[in-house]
């Protein structure tokens, strides 16, 4: 019965183990800049996330789908990645506010995961 009882506590803390390797945690983020023109010239979408930088798996992380080109680490520690303007411009739709989901892993194995809404215009600048 012993037996039993101490094999019974080590399946449970392995299944409570793995349920929380696969629950995504859920972190802020800020998209900079709010208002993406599709006119622009800009180069770089970035994302500041409220995630140790240390936390991450880098080349692992994405937006929408979009595979991340480089990231570092901001002033605070955390994690800041930066995307092709020209990749991010080709998933949205001008006159629309849409969801772009900041979505990873960290060094241990987890998930993480994190969304902010962005502006989309098509706007020439005078000359």
């Amino acid at each position: 019965m012993r037996a039993t009882v101490r094999m019974s506590v080590a399946v449970m803390a392995l299944l409570v183990f793995a349920a929380n390797s696969l629950a995504a945690e859920e972190i802020a983020i800020s998209v900079s800049p709010k208002v993406i023109n599709i006119a622009s010239a800009s180069t770089v979408v970035t994302v500041h996330a409220d995630i140790p930088y240390r936390l991450v798996a880098g080349a692992s992380v994405t937006l929408n789908g979009i595979a991340i080109d480089w990231w570092k680490s901001d002033n605070q520690g955390d994690f800041v990645a930066k995307f092709q303007a020209s990749d991010v411009k080709g998933i949205v739709e001008p006159g629309t506010t849409p969801t772009l989901v900041l979505e990873g892993e960290t060094v241990t194995g987890g998930t993480f995961s994190g969304a902010d809404v962005v502006k989309v215009i098509d706007v020439k600048q005078k000359k």
